[in-house]
């Protein structure tokens, strides 16, 4: 098992209401300016109004850009750095998904370290510790408030480069359920499909240990049991609650232990087709662990366990055969697009796909190695 490392913010609020307590912390260390890093629909739709009222309302001041993309691009970070110097921010608040956390983390990167976001591309490349991040997140979700993962689109490249850095890691994290209430169901299985992703991926990787073992089994029961229920009804707060912890335990399970192969596939389909991260998990996420189940079998029998499954007499094929089959069932029940085709993902690009997929930061942390072959068969069969 070896030597771990656990890598986790030094302050997390969480659970309904808990937004309200982040005013007097920011007040209490001194900031001199915020930079709100966010979007335009969060902006125009009043919940980055929310997080503003708690900063005026205990004297911390602040300027806004809102120009993140759904997949943020390494021009909206640099936007991003210009104005935190031109108008002299000492610290950074993230208000959003991943997009918007992903931007925050790089933005201060650059800041303390200089240089162009590109060269940051793989693992530990930083120098400096990112500036203070006050990472407030409204879905539930990508759990990049809690990661030191970060992943930007080159858009000349039409790569999503994948960052894992320990100086990126946020010095607080927020999440609030009531920030999530009223939320798309389509956003909100996607980005509750991702958090499933994140913590199987995190159970089936070498890179597994006790401790991320139980955050993430905690994740994967709390997923499925109110996944659906946030869904089919976006202002069940107790659904929404349960996701907060769902997303957070699944977050650090997954920082600690590492991703795999749907993540590196999954990466490739946004930086190249520009598609929502979560649904690309979600669409790989029941075959990568097919393929993944004729390795490590085993890892498979607590999963489903966890999801409802009685395996006391069953083998651990059979157990991965229920955790599949649990998966699509889950990802059919929540509106999950069946093909890559439906997307406009076309065979000629399978090519491209799979080549990058394999240079992906994730794809050392599969169980096992595919070909090139196996990966372009991966994606034909959900073509």
């Amino acid at each position: 098992m070896g030597r771990n490392i656990f890598y986790v913010p030094p302050v997390n609020l969480m659970g309904i209401g808990c937004l309200r307590d982040l005013g007097p912390i920011l007040q209490e260390k001194g900031f001199m300016k915020a930079l709100i890093v966010t979007d335009k629909w969060l902006r125009r739709n009043g919940i980055t109004d929310r997080v503003i009222a708690v900063l005026e309302q205990h004297g911390v001041p602040y300027i806004v850009y809102d120009g993140v993309q759904p997949n943020p691009t390494c021009g909206n970070v640099h936007e991003g750095v210009k104005v935190f110097q031109d108008n002299g921010c000492d610290v950074l608040v993230s208000v959003g998904g991943g997009s918007p956390q992903d931007a925050a983390k790089a933005i201060g990167i650059i800041v303390t370290n200089g240089g162009y976001i590109s060269e940051y591309e793989g693992v530990h490349k930083s120098k400096r510790p990112s500036v203070p991040i006050v990472a407030v997140n409204t879905t539930a979700g990508t759990s990049s408030e809690v990661t030191i993962n970060y992943v930007i689109t080159d858009e000349k490249r039409k790569v999503k480069m994948v960052m894992v850095d320990k100086n990126s890691l946020a010095s607080i994290s927020v999440n609030d359920p009531e920030l999530m209430v009223g939320k798309p169901a389509e956003l909100t299985a996607a980005t509750g499909m991702d958090a499933l992703t994140h913590a199987i991926e995190a159970l089936v990787t070498p890179g597994a240990y006790p401790v991320t073992d139980a955050t993430a089994l905690a994740a994967v029961e709390l997923i499925f049991r109110y996944l659906p229920d946030a869904v089919e009804n976006g202002q069940n707060i107790e659904a929404r609650e349960k996701l907060v912890y769902a997303v957070f335990l699944g977050g650090l399970a997954f920082n600690n232990a590492g991703l795999g192969y749907v993540h590196a596939m999954a990466h490739q389909l946004g930086g190249v087709y520009d598609l929502p991260h979560g649904v690309c998990n979600a669409m790989l996420l029941p075959y990568v662990q097919e393929a993944n189940a004729q390795h490590v079998p085993r890892k498979f029998r607590p999963i489903a366990q966890a999801i409802g499954f009685s395996v006391r007499g069953r083998t651990d094929e059979e157990c991965a055969e229920f955790v599949v089959d649990a998966i699509r069932g889950l990802a059919q029940e929540v509106g999950i697009p069946k093909r890559l085709s439906e997307l406009g993902v076309t065979d000629p690009d399978l090519n491209l796909l799979a080549d990058n997929a394999m240079k992906d930061a994730c794809a050392p942390g599969n169980p096992f190695q595919p070909t090139k072959e196996e990966v372009i068969a991966l994606f034909q069969k959900i073509l």
